[in-house]
């Protein structure tokens, strides 16, 4: 297999997370919904592992209050799920002539790497279980995976 055809599916795959990822922030409240009710108190989740059963349901009826309260709150992960879109859309130039754009490559890899400190931090001011900041932290250590792997094939097609 080409190293442009390696590029193109490593990156595909990365587009198409960041793409997953964003939208899914749309419908949160139905999602966190769903949650609840397959891994939530009651559930067969809750006999194994209660205080994760118990952090859905937590969540799942926070974003239920809040959004019926306060809809406008929702509007903030409106604008999560358009960020992921745009860098999704960013990783189309390196699709387009990876060797021109492993700045692109470059830029995700950092922004992979700043998830897990925004996640530590970030997750000790708003109170969130440790087991929470390391699922966070896993979008920016499994995100720079193909990333990595794409840089290493660009550079290869650079010589």
């Amino acid at each position: 297999m080409s190293l442009q055809k390696k590029i193109k599916i490593w990156l595909s795959l990365f587009i198409l997370g960041l793409f997953i990822s964003g939208i899914t922030a749309i419908s949160l409240d139905l999602e966190m919904q769903i949650a609840s009710k397959l891994f939530g108190s009651g559930t067969m989740m809750d006999s194994y592992f209660p205080d994760f059963s118990q952090w859905i349901d937590r969540i799942s009826a926070g974003l239920t209050d809040t959004y019926s309260k306060y809809p406008f709150i929702a509007y903030g992960t409106d604008w999560l799920a358009f960020a992921h879109v745009v860098l999704a859309i960013l990783f189309f130039g390196p699709l387009k002539d990876p060797v021109k754009n492993i700045w692109v490559i470059d830029f995700g890899i950092i922004c992979c790497i700043l998830v897990v400190p925004f996640a530590i931090i970030f997750g000790q001011v708003r109170d969130l279980p440790y087991v929470w900041t390391v699922i966070d932290s896993s979008f920016g250590v499994f995100g720079i995976i193909p990333l990595l792997i794409v840089r290493k094939y660009i550079k290869q097609l650079e010589k």
